[in-house]
């Protein structure tokens, strides 16, 4: 399972441990233990810094197949519940890592935030060793177990629970259930977690204006956003010298979702995890200020350019970019929100192989959608793509390919009414044929929606113009209504939503930016001495 490569650079990883870290598996029988067991004592035999034990844990695991990591005799809180392979496999080294004394990933802010929360708070995190998305939520939640004793996570893999599937009424992974109850399904970052969080505890934000004396210097430039837009438009800035800050709920943004990637020029073929990974190290390569996993929940315009977060802090900036992107478009149509996780998707990849050998729909006729079919066939039952106009949307070639399964039926000229359920899971479709009026049902296990997206600029109401549709509206220079304030890729009204247009849109904005801070003799442009 783990061959030469990957041990040598296990062996590497661990020579960054600053104290051991103890893997305690639970003793117990079952048909997978040998091979949990071969796998945790090969992996733990890169370095004299990791110990394997077989024992009782204090802890009463939830099964053979369940282990712990400890340090110092005392229980971290992360536990694994299955053999973490797969896609699974990071969240496993990470947890390891970062156990045995290597720093962190989350912003000082989010640190402060969760070390405030004083009750026992026990997350699991139901996965998919395929799923990609899954394995973020993971090492999310083990991270904040690593950062207050109160706070403990188990990973789950659903494949080796199907009981517990059952009883929790799992169709759709990461399924997050904290103290035992439903928290957070589908694709979900750790912004969207912490925002959850918070939600339920909103004293734990209570102190961020108490933060104010550590909050950062004004800022030249701050840019809302780490995708293509975003992370082009703060190296252009940073490599003018200024004073920049990045706020990003995530780096790559939409684009971490996409597993494909074909069209950016001179790169021949990638996928959205690589090119997240990319924006990333060339961003690290500039003295930017990243604040990730933090969203901005209101900005106050003016000659200085004040925005608070979702931690509480505030950030006061000359310049403003705005390149939050887009999200997943809902259907909107009744039994969609009640059912996501329960047979409502986004997500093909991540969610497919729960509809192994069952009817699904796809709803939208684009390239998305008829992706998502092409997808599928191969695991389910039969795919049946729901287009509301008379004619697909889709490439030709895809359409061709579609055409020639013989597991997908394509319905034009259609309306989703609604997504209909029976004993907590999806059952069937309600739909109307737009030429005819006839109302119709299909019955089917699920339902993936993919049908475009829609504009990040909720908070920027009343900043900027935006369309009926939410989208900023901008010049050609990437200028929007309020002075100072730029914004560009696939939250604006630049047509053409690709990823080589917002890293070209982003580098514009930036540089309109720098021009303007130039003619604000009274704001002169921050040096790197700054």
């Amino acid at each position: 399972m783990l061959n030469n490569d990957i041990l040598q650079a296990l062996k590497g990883y661990a020579e960054k441990l600053e104290k051991p870290v103890t893997l305690v598996l639970q003793n117990g029988d079952h048909d997978k233990r040998d091979e949990l067991v071969d796998f945790l004592s090969t992996f733990t035999s890169v370095s004299d810094k990791l110990i394997l034990e077989q024992r009782d844990s204090d802890d009463a695991l939830r099964s053979p197949l369940s282990f712990a990591l400890e340090t110092g005799g005392e229980p971290t809180g992360i536990v694994f519940s299955g053999i973490p392979g797969g896609h699974e496999f990071n969240s496993l080294v990470l947890a390891v890592l970062q156990s045995g004394g290597v720093p962190l990933k989350l912003d000082s802010s989010i640190q402060t935030l969760l070390r405030r929360v004083a009750e026992p708070l026990h997350f699991e995190v139901f996965v998919s060793l395929s799923c990609h998305n899954c394995p973020d939520v993971v090492q999310a939640v083990n991270q904040f177990a690593l950062l207050n004793p109160h706070i403990s996570s188990e990973m789950i893999d659903g494949g080796l629970y199907p009981e517990l599937i059952e009883e929790r009424n799992i169709q759709g992974v990461p399924a997050v259930f904290l103290n035992g109850k439903p928290f957070a399904n589908g694709k979900i970052d750790t912004a969207a977690l912490l925002d959850k969080l918070v939600g339920l505890y909103p004293q734990l934000t209570e102190a961020g204006a108490a933060e104010a004396s550590r909050q950062l210097p004004l800022q030249d430039v701050t840019v809302i956003g780490g995708g293509p837009a975003g992370v082009a438009a703060a190296i252009y800035a940073a490599r003018k010298g200024l004073a920049v800050t990045v706020v990003a709920d995530r780096i790559g943004g939409q684009v971490k979702d996409t597993m494909g990637i074909e069209n950016l020029v001179s790169v021949t073929k990638t996928t959205g995890p690589e090119l997240s990974n990319a924006l990333l190290t060339h961003l690290n390569e500039y003295p930017v200020t990243l604040k990730e996993h933090l969203r901005v929940d209101s900005v106050e315009s003016g000659d200085i350019k004040r925005l608070t977060l979702s931690s509480g802090e505030q950030i006061e900036t000359r310049t403003l970019i705005i390149a939050t992107g887009a999200k997943w478009r809902e259907l909107g149509v009744p039994g969609e929100k009640e059912n996501i996780g329960n047979g409502v998707a986004y997500c093909p990849h991540c969610d497919g192989p729960f509809f192994k050998g069952k009817d699904v729909a796809v709803i939208g006729g684009g390239n998305s959608g008829i992706e998502a079919a092409l997808d599928l066939a191969g695991i389910v039952k039969s795919v049946t793509v729901f287009e509301f106009l008379p004619e697909l949307k889709a490439d030709q070639v895809l359409v061709q390919q579609a055409a020639a399964r013989d597991n997908i039926t394509i319905l034009k000229n259609v309306a989703t009414k609604e997504i209909l359920a029976g004993d907590g899971k999806v059952n069937a479709i309600a739909y109307q044929d737009r030429a005819t009026g006839e109302e119709l049902q299909r019955e089917l296990a699920g339902v993936f929606v993919q049908i475009g997206l829609l504009p990040n600029s909720g908070f920027l109401k009343g900043v900027v113009d935006m369309t009926p549709h939410g989208e900023v509206i901008i010049n050609e220079r990437g200028e929007t209504s309020a002075e100072g304030i730029y914004a560009c890729g696939d939250v604006t009204t630049v047509p053409y939503k690709q990823i080589v247009v917002a890293m070209g849109e982003g580098a514009k904005a930036s540089l309109s930016a720098f021009e303007y801070l130039l003619k604000q003799p009274q704001q002169a442009v921050a040096s790197k001495a700054a």
